[in-house]
Protein backbone atom coordinates (compact mmCIF):
# COMPACT_ATOMS: atom_id res chain seq x y z
CA UNK A 1 0.00 0.00 0.00
CA UNK A 2 1.31 3.45 -1.25
CA UNK A 3 1.32 6.41 1.39
CA UNK A 4 -0.93 8.91 0.88
CA UNK A 5 1.13 12.10 1.09
CA UNK A 6 0.68 16.09 1.05
CA UNK A 7 3.79 18.24 1.42
CA UNK A 8 3.20 21.77 1.61
CA UNK A 9 6.40 23.69 0.13
CA UNK A 10 6.63 27.16 1.44
CA UNK A 11 9.26 28.40 -0.43
CA UNK A 12 10.62 32.03 0.55
CA UNK A 13 7.57 32.67 2.79
CA UNK A 14 6.32 32.90 6.36
CA UNK A 15 9.19 34.57 8.75
CA UNK A 16 9.52 33.50 12.74
CA UNK A 17 5.51 35.17 13.69
CA UNK A 18 3.68 34.20 10.20
CA UNK A 19 5.03 30.72 10.81
CA UNK A 20 3.52 30.50 14.50
CA UNK A 21 0.52 31.86 12.81
CA UNK A 22 -0.19 28.89 10.03
CA UNK A 23 1.17 26.16 11.90
CA UNK A 24 -0.79 26.90 14.99
CA UNK A 25 -3.99 27.30 12.79
CA UNK A 26 -2.69 23.78 11.34
CA UNK A 27 -2.43 22.39 14.41
CA UNK A 28 -6.07 22.88 14.94
CA UNK A 29 -7.47 20.80 11.83
CA UNK A 30 -8.41 16.94 12.70
CA UNK A 31 -6.17 15.07 10.01
CA UNK A 32 -6.55 12.17 8.24
CA UNK A 33 -4.86 9.07 9.56
CA UNK A 34 -4.42 7.74 5.69
CA UNK A 35 -2.40 10.68 4.91
CA UNK A 36 1.07 11.67 5.74
CA UNK A 37 0.99 15.85 5.75
CA UNK A 38 4.37 17.88 5.70
CA UNK A 39 5.56 21.53 5.41
CA UNK A 40 8.38 22.81 4.03
CA UNK A 41 9.51 26.41 5.81
CA UNK A 42 12.69 28.32 5.37
CA UNK A 43 15.73 26.58 6.62
CA UNK A 44 15.71 29.66 9.21
CA UNK A 45 12.27 28.20 10.40
CA UNK A 46 13.02 24.82 10.33
CA UNK A 47 13.97 24.46 14.16
CA UNK A 48 10.78 26.62 15.32
CA UNK A 49 8.64 24.33 13.04
CA UNK A 50 10.03 21.19 14.59
CA UNK A 51 9.25 22.67 17.99
CA UNK A 52 5.79 23.66 17.39
CA UNK A 53 4.84 20.49 15.69
CA UNK A 54 6.44 17.85 17.97
CA UNK A 55 3.82 15.39 18.58
CA UNK A 56 1.95 16.75 15.71
CA UNK A 57 0.69 14.22 13.10
CA UNK A 58 2.91 16.80 10.68
CA UNK A 59 6.36 16.15 9.37
CA UNK A 60 8.75 19.23 8.80
CA UNK A 61 11.13 19.03 5.23
CA UNK A 62 13.34 21.14 4.08
CA UNK A 63 13.32 22.98 0.93
CA UNK A 64 17.13 21.77 -0.45
CA UNK A 65 20.36 20.88 0.82
CA UNK A 66 23.98 21.00 -0.17
CA UNK A 67 25.68 18.11 -2.27
CA UNK A 68 28.28 18.83 0.06
CA UNK A 69 29.09 16.89 3.43
CA UNK A 70 30.66 20.24 4.78
CA UNK A 71 33.45 22.82 3.84
CA UNK A 72 34.10 26.27 2.16
CA UNK A 73 30.78 26.63 0.99
CA UNK A 74 29.25 29.97 1.69
CA UNK A 75 25.37 30.00 2.57
CA UNK A 76 24.87 26.15 1.80
CA UNK A 77 23.75 23.42 4.41
CA UNK A 78 24.22 20.16 4.55
CA UNK A 79 22.33 17.09 5.62
CA UNK A 80 23.81 16.46 8.90
CA UNK A 81 23.64 20.82 9.51
CA UNK A 82 19.38 19.49 8.92
CA UNK A 83 19.15 15.77 10.96
CA UNK A 84 20.44 18.48 13.35
CA UNK A 85 17.56 20.27 13.86
CA UNK A 86 14.85 17.33 13.59
CA UNK A 87 15.02 17.02 9.79
CA UNK A 88 14.98 13.69 8.20
CA UNK A 89 13.01 14.40 4.65
CA UNK A 90 14.65 17.08 1.73
CA UNK A 91 13.03 18.34 -1.43
CA UNK A 92 15.29 18.45 -4.38
CA UNK A 93 15.47 19.33 -7.59
CA UNK A 94 12.33 21.39 -7.51
CA UNK A 95 11.98 23.35 -10.64
CA UNK A 96 12.44 26.92 -9.57
CA UNK A 97 16.20 25.23 -8.29
CA UNK A 98 16.76 23.85 -11.58
CA UNK A 99 15.70 27.66 -13.69
CA UNK A 100 16.57 29.96 -10.97
CA UNK A 101 19.95 28.69 -9.42
CA UNK A 102 20.76 26.27 -12.82
CA UNK A 103 20.92 23.09 -10.59
CA UNK A 104 21.70 20.29 -13.32
CA UNK A 105 20.81 16.54 -13.46
CA UNK A 106 24.30 16.30 -12.90
CA UNK A 107 23.85 17.38 -9.62
CA UNK A 108 21.01 16.61 -7.99
CA UNK A 109 22.57 13.34 -8.35
CA UNK A 110 25.35 14.01 -6.47
CA UNK A 111 22.64 16.06 -3.93
CA UNK A 112 20.69 12.89 -3.54
CA UNK A 113 23.77 10.50 -3.36
CA UNK A 114 24.53 12.91 -0.18
CA UNK A 115 21.06 12.90 1.69
CA UNK A 116 20.73 9.08 0.96
CA UNK A 117 23.95 8.56 2.38
CA UNK A 118 22.69 10.30 5.55
CA UNK A 119 20.13 8.45 5.73
CA UNK A 120 17.27 11.09 5.04
CA UNK A 121 14.14 10.47 3.01
CA UNK A 122 14.19 12.60 -0.30
CA UNK A 123 11.32 13.84 -2.33
CA UNK A 124 12.40 14.39 -5.69
CA UNK A 125 11.18 16.59 -7.80
CA UNK A 126 11.14 16.60 -12.17
CA UNK A 127 9.05 17.55 -14.82
CA UNK A 128 9.17 19.21 -17.98
CA UNK A 129 8.77 22.78 -19.55
CA UNK A 130 5.97 24.24 -21.82
CA UNK A 131 8.01 23.80 -24.95
CA UNK A 132 8.90 20.70 -23.92
CA UNK A 133 5.67 19.58 -23.69
CA UNK A 134 4.56 21.01 -27.05
CA UNK A 135 6.73 19.90 -28.95
CA UNK A 136 6.13 16.22 -27.16
CA UNK A 137 9.57 15.91 -25.80
CA UNK A 138 8.01 15.40 -22.31
CA UNK A 139 8.22 11.56 -21.67
CA UNK A 140 11.80 11.97 -23.01
CA UNK A 141 12.40 15.02 -20.39
CA UNK A 142 11.65 13.16 -17.64
CA UNK A 143 12.83 9.44 -18.59
CA UNK A 144 16.31 11.43 -18.97
CA UNK A 145 15.91 13.56 -15.80
CA UNK A 146 15.02 10.18 -13.71
CA UNK A 147 17.68 8.41 -15.28
CA UNK A 148 20.65 10.78 -14.48
CA UNK A 149 19.57 11.49 -10.79
CA UNK A 150 18.10 7.82 -9.47
CA UNK A 151 18.52 5.05 -11.76
CA UNK A 152 21.95 4.38 -10.81
CA UNK A 153 20.73 4.16 -7.04
CA UNK A 154 20.64 0.55 -5.43
CA UNK A 155 17.26 -1.08 -5.17
CA UNK A 156 17.10 -0.86 -1.97
CA UNK A 157 17.50 2.99 -2.18
CA UNK A 158 14.04 3.49 -3.07
CA UNK A 159 12.29 3.21 0.19
CA UNK A 160 13.89 6.75 1.31
CA UNK A 161 12.50 8.00 -2.63
CA UNK A 162 9.29 10.36 -2.82
CA UNK A 163 8.98 11.36 -6.42
CA UNK A 164 7.30 14.67 -7.36
CA UNK A 165 6.10 15.41 -11.38
CA UNK A 166 5.81 19.27 -11.34
CA UNK A 167 5.16 19.76 -15.36
CA UNK A 168 7.32 23.53 -14.97
CA UNK A 169 4.22 25.52 -17.09
CA UNK A 170 1.58 24.34 -14.46
CA UNK A 171 3.68 25.84 -11.30
CA UNK A 172 2.40 29.21 -9.98
CA UNK A 173 0.63 30.14 -13.41
CA UNK A 174 -2.86 28.80 -12.58
CA UNK A 175 -2.37 26.54 -15.72
CA UNK A 176 -3.03 22.86 -14.03
CA UNK A 177 -2.21 19.53 -16.26
CA UNK A 178 -5.45 17.97 -16.86
CA UNK A 179 -6.26 15.00 -14.59
CA UNK A 180 -5.45 12.73 -17.43
CA UNK A 181 -2.49 13.76 -18.27
CA UNK A 182 -1.21 13.79 -14.56
CA UNK A 183 -2.05 9.97 -14.49
CA UNK A 184 -0.66 9.41 -18.28
CA UNK A 185 2.56 11.29 -16.55
CA UNK A 186 2.36 9.33 -13.51
CA UNK A 187 1.61 5.75 -15.03
CA UNK A 188 4.44 6.74 -17.50
CA UNK A 189 6.99 7.46 -14.30
CA UNK A 190 6.02 3.91 -12.31
CA UNK A 191 6.86 2.32 -15.81
CA UNK A 192 9.62 3.38 -16.08
CA UNK A 193 10.96 2.63 -12.39
CA UNK A 194 9.70 -0.85 -13.29
CA UNK A 195 11.40 -1.58 -16.10
CA UNK A 196 14.95 -0.45 -14.54
CA UNK A 197 14.30 -2.20 -11.35
CA UNK A 198 10.75 -3.92 -10.96
CA UNK A 199 7.28 -4.09 -10.30
CA UNK A 200 7.40 -4.12 -6.69
CA UNK A 201 9.79 -1.11 -6.18
CA UNK A 202 7.25 0.68 -9.06
CA UNK A 203 4.21 0.42 -7.11
CA UNK A 204 5.67 0.65 -3.42
CA UNK A 205 6.77 4.33 -4.52
CA UNK A 206 4.62 7.43 -3.94
CA UNK A 207 4.14 10.11 -7.07
CA UNK A 208 3.54 12.91 -5.92
CA UNK A 209 1.98 16.03 -8.84
CA UNK A 210 3.11 19.36 -7.94
CA UNK A 211 1.36 22.44 -10.55
CA UNK A 212 -1.24 24.72 -8.99
CA UNK A 213 -3.05 22.22 -6.73
CA UNK A 214 -6.13 23.28 -5.20
CA UNK A 215 -9.08 22.75 -3.17
CA UNK A 216 -11.46 22.86 -6.23
CA UNK A 217 -8.94 20.60 -7.75
CA UNK A 218 -7.39 18.57 -5.62
CA UNK A 219 -9.76 15.59 -5.52
CA UNK A 220 -10.25 15.18 -9.16
CA UNK A 221 -6.43 14.76 -10.01
CA UNK A 222 -5.86 12.66 -6.99
CA UNK A 223 -8.45 10.08 -8.62
CA UNK A 224 -5.47 8.78 -10.56
CA UNK A 225 -5.10 5.83 -10.02
CA UNK A 226 -0.89 6.22 -10.07
CA UNK A 227 -1.24 9.79 -8.38
CA UNK A 228 -0.49 9.29 -4.81
CA UNK A 229 -0.77 12.77 -3.47
CA UNK A 230 0.51 16.34 -3.99
CA UNK A 231 3.17 18.43 -3.64
CA UNK A 232 1.50 22.23 -2.79
CA UNK A 233 3.26 25.53 -3.38
CA UNK A 234 0.68 28.78 -2.63
CA UNK A 235 -2.15 26.95 -1.63
CA UNK A 236 -0.57 25.73 1.46
CA UNK A 237 -0.03 29.10 2.57
CA UNK A 238 -3.52 29.48 4.12
CA UNK A 239 -4.59 26.52 6.49
CA UNK A 240 -8.04 25.93 5.27
CA UNK A 241 -7.12 25.67 1.62
CA UNK A 242 -4.25 23.41 2.50
CA UNK A 243 -6.40 21.14 4.91
CA UNK A 244 -9.17 20.73 2.12
CA UNK A 245 -6.49 19.59 -0.61
CA UNK A 246 -5.35 16.90 2.51
CA UNK A 247 -8.73 15.98 3.00
CA UNK A 248 -9.66 15.44 -0.70
CA UNK A 249 -8.45 11.69 -1.11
Amino acid sequence: MRNKIVAGNWKMNNDSAETEFLLTQLKSFKKPEDVRVMVAPAFTQLSQSTTLLKGEAISVVAQNMSAAVSGAYTGEVSASMLKGVGIHTVILGHSERRSLFHETDALLAEKVKSALDAGMEVIFCFGEELDERRSNTHFEVVERQLKVALFDLPASAWKQIILAYEPVWAIGTGETASPAQAQEMHAYIRSLIAANYDSTIANAVSILYGGSVKPNNAQEIFAGADVDGGLIGGASLKADDFMDIVNAF
